[in-house]
């Protein structure tokens, strides 16, 4: 019987656990996660300006995987030991638990296969004063987060009602932030809640972005067939901040954030502060905290992991200039080159670069936007490696060729809420095709112009609305799951 673990539990872990045990039913299939509930985060949004709670955007973990037979362990993980140790030669993550009646207490988790499927930690301490636990800004990265800043935000529009003028600041909280997309999405929500509370009028909406310009969303941008038309995600973006009134700053990186003032820098050098009321500013992201080491002890988590935090896969980290990046330098198989039994999904891989082209201000801060790796990819992957290493299993070749699926020949959807409503609700609905731009195929845009689009309305909100349903659903293992594509 082979042991497949997997560190994580949220889209590409969880994901990458149902379908190995749909595939390896005799087999074992073990989690790790510090979390005891699933969140579905692109709906944390909504936790965040009221139209959900909490509960509705989180489940349990445990009565699924015992439902689906997997072992569950609420812990998280510490050390990678891929050759194992002098006692035994099999590979095995050391593990401290955070739940289950065993906090505090240390374990050795044996694997013949590992998938590490951890997520990002939010380093809010990159910039002083950010962030919701000692600092002076509010979050919606996790569904406690977003529901802290939903209470802020109504007693910000009490204030309004009481004809008190507010400033409310939305975006990113350091040059190097990912997640723009989250950010976008939350500002135009509050636009959309402050309209209905009739008190827009009293408020001054600022979108504060480390995108040199709008619609970048760490991809680079995008290029849209509008009508026969092509028209680009800056165009098309900056109308829909400018028909709502919201404010625009951009090519930004946070210095620090103080009680209702948020320092700035922009590219062009000038630094500048903004008064807030109310603050929602993502903090950027790393890997968690993982050591590696060889059978021996010795220490080679330089060897697994890039200096970011994040597992080394099969992508050209090689350092070379922005001109000479190329679609082929992206990961295909996830795979460790060090340890073919060993991947990353999701968040938890290496990009080998960014994106969106790199820059910094004149005194080094970076204006970067970092490539997204979350939602639909997270899930390809998930299932992709999932995927390999059970056809490895069941073929008794485990160095059988790995299942391969880049993000630079992966397209993606994003359906981004800009307000909640039935009845007057709307969302951008986003396509692109690839994900990472391939100027080789398509050397005008690098992207097929017959997958990227966008296009706004009330259908794109009723669609999410829908995803959302269809997403739980698909996580808690009901019958007929794996028939929703990921």
């Amino acid at each position: 019987m082979a042991r497949i673990l997997i560190l994580g539990a949220g889209v590409a872990g969880h994901t990458a656990a149902m379908y190995a045990k749909k595939m390896l039913k005799n087999h074992e299939v073990t989690v790790v996660s510090p979390n005891s509930k699933w969140n579905w985060i692109p709906s944390n949004i909504w936790v965040g300006v009221g139209k959900m709670r909490q509960d509705q955007v989180v489940f349990p973990l445990a009565p699924v995987y015992k439902r689906k037979g997997i072992e569950y362990h609420q812990a998280k993980a510490v050390a990678i030991r891929p050759e194992g140790d002098e006692a035994d030669g099999t590979g095995a993550v050391e593990v401290v638990y955070t739940g289950q009646n065993k906090q505090g207490e240390s374990a050795r988790l044996r694997y013949d296969f590992l998938i590490n499927a951890t997520g990002p930690q939010l380093k809010f301490d990159m910039t002083p004063g950010l962030g919701p636990d000692g600092g002076h800004s509010l979050s919606v990265c996790t569904y406690s987060h977003a529901n802290e800043t939903s209470a802020r935000l109504k007693e910000s529009i009490e204030r309004m009602r009481a004809g008190e003028r507010q400033t409310l600041v939305v975006g990113m909280g350091h040059g190097a932030c990912t997640c723009e997309g989250a950010a976008f999405e939350y500002v135009f929500n509050v636009d959309h809640e402050l309209r209905e509370a009739g008190v827009r009028d009293m408020a001054e909406l600022v979108y504060l972005t480390n995108e040199t310009a709008l619609g970048d969303f760490g991809v680079g941008g995008m290029t849209f067939d509008v009508k026969g038309q092509q028209v680009t995600s800056a165009d098309w973006m900056g109308q829909m901040f400018a028909d709502r009134g919201i404010v625009v700053i951009d090519s930004a990186h946070v210095l620090k954030v103080e009680p209702g003032i948020v320092h700035y820098e922009q590219l062009d050098g000038s630094v500048s502060q903004k008064h807030f009321d109310f603050a929602m500013l993502l903090p950027p992201f790393r890997g968690v905290d993982m050591a590696a080491y060889d059978r021996g002890g010795n220490d080679i988590t330089d060897t697994v992991f890039a200096t970011n935090g994040f597992m080394k896969v099969d992508a050209d980290y090689s350092a070379k200039p922005y001109e000479e990046w190329t679609a082929e330098d992206w990961p295909k198989t996830y795979e460790s080159p060090s340890y073919p039994n060993v991947f990353a999904a999701g968040i938890a891989f290496a990009p080998p670069h960014a994106i969106s082209k790199p820059n910094s201000t004149p005194t080094g801060n970076p204006v970067s936007p970092a490539p997204p790796r979350t939602g639909m990819p997270a899930g390809v992957q998930g299932r992709l490696v999932a995927e390999t290493v059970a056809d490895r299993i069941k073929s008794g070749d485990w160095g059988a060729k790995a299942r391969e699926k880049s993000m630079a020949d992966m397209g993606a959807a994003c359906i981004a809420s800009v307000g909640a409503g039935m009845l007057n609700g709307s969302a951008a609905t986003i396509t692109m095709g690839p994900i990472v731009p391939d100027f080789a195929k398509y050397p005008e845009t690098g992207r097929d112009q017959h997958i990227t689009s966008g296009e706004l309305g009330l259908a794109g909100h009723w669609i999410k609305r829908l995803l959302h349903t269809l997403f739980i659903y698909k996580a808690k293992g009901y019958p007929l799951w794996s028939l929703i594509p990921e």
